[in-house]
C-alpha cells in the first residue's frame, strides 16, 4: 500500500536490512516513531524484550502444561506483548481459547502481523486486546488459566494489587493466576533504574514474597509462591488460586 515512493523505499529497506548491524538498528529505532521499527527491523519485537525468545517463550508454555493446561482451556495471558508465549499457547489451545492483553500497541500489532502469519495461527482465532488499565472484565468470559510473564516484574505494588484484584475476579471456580516476580533478597535494591536502555525504559521493580502473597490473601485467593520454576533470570512464581 502506499505511493510508488513509499513502495520503493520500502522494498529498498527491505533489502538493506540484512546486512545492517542490530547495534546500528537499534540506534535508529531509539529516534523513530514505534510504528515505523518494523521498516528498520521486522523482528524489532523480539529483541525489545531482552533476548532468549524461544527459551522463554517454551518455558512458559512448558510449565503452564504441566499445571495442568489442556486445549479446552480459556487463557488469560496478561501483558502478552508480541506473543513469545502466545505462539505456543495458541497452536496448543483450541481455537478462540486464547485471550491475550497489553498496553503496548506497537508490540501486540507485530504478534498479530508478524507471528500469527510466521507460525500459521492465524486461524486458531486468538483475541488480542489492547488494554492499559487491567480491565479485563470487559473481555466478557471467566478463564481456567491467566498468566503474567515478566509483568510484576515492571510493575509498582498499587497496580500488582489492582491487576491480582481484577483478574482475580474473572478467574473460574479453582482457576489459576500465574504471576512471574523478582524476589527481593537482603541487601537489593527495591528499584533497578534502566532507563537508559534501548527498550525497556521501565524500572525493574523486586518484592519481598510476603508483600505479593498478602495481595493475594485481600483479593480472597489462596496463594503459593514456587520460588525456581526454572527461569533463567531468577524469576519467581506467584500462583493465585480461586477459592
Amino acid at each position: 500500500m502506499g505511493s510508488p515512493a513509499a513502495r520503493l523505499v520500502r522494498r529498498a529497506l527491505e533489502a538493506l536490512k540484512p546486512f545492517v548491524p542490530v547495534a546500528v538498528k537499534r540506534r535508529v529505532l531509539r529516534v523513530l516513531p514505534p510504528r515505523l521499527y518494523g521498516l528498520v527491523d521486522r523482528d524489532w519485537h523480539r529483541r525489545a524484550v531482552g533476548g532468549r525468545w524461544n527459551e522463554l517463550g517454551r518455558l512458559q508454555f512448558e510449565y503452564l502444561r504441566s499445571a495442568g493446561l489442556r486445549p479446552e482451556h480459556y487463557l488469560l495471558d496478561v501483558g502478552c506483548g508480541s506473543l513469545r508465549g502466545g505462539v505456543h499457547f495458541i497452536r496448543f489451545l483450541e481455537p478462540g481459547h486464547y485471550f491475550g492483553i497489553d498496553k503496548n500497541p506497537a508490540r501486540l500489532e507485530a504478534g498479530r502481523s508478524v507471528e500469527l502469519p510466521r507460525y500459521g495461527l492465524e486461524g486458531k482465532r486468538p483475541l488480542l486486546e489492547l488494554v492499559d488499565d487491567f480491565n479485563v472484565a470487559r473481555l466478557g468470559r471467566s478463564f481456567d488459566f491467566a498468566l503474567a510473564q515478566s509483568v510484576f516484574t515492571h510493575l509498582p505494588l498499587d497496580l500488582i494489587e489492582l491487576c491480582i484484584a481484577n483478574v482475580g475476579a474473572v478467574l473460574a471456580p479453582g482457576g489459576r493466576f500465574y504471576a512471574t516476580f523478582y524476589p527481593r533478597a537482603p541487601g537489593d535494591a527495591d528499584v533497578v533504574d534502566r532507563s537508559q536502555l534501548p527498550f525497556e525504559k521501565d524500572p525493574i521493580y523486586r518484592y519481598d514474597p510476603d508483600a505479593l502473597r498478602s495481595l493475594g490473601e485481600e483479593a480472597g485467593l489462596a496463594v503459593e509462591v514456587v520460588a525456581d520454576w526454572g527461569h533463567p533470570r531468577g524469576q519467581a512464581m506467584l500462583v493465585l488460586t480461586t477459592r
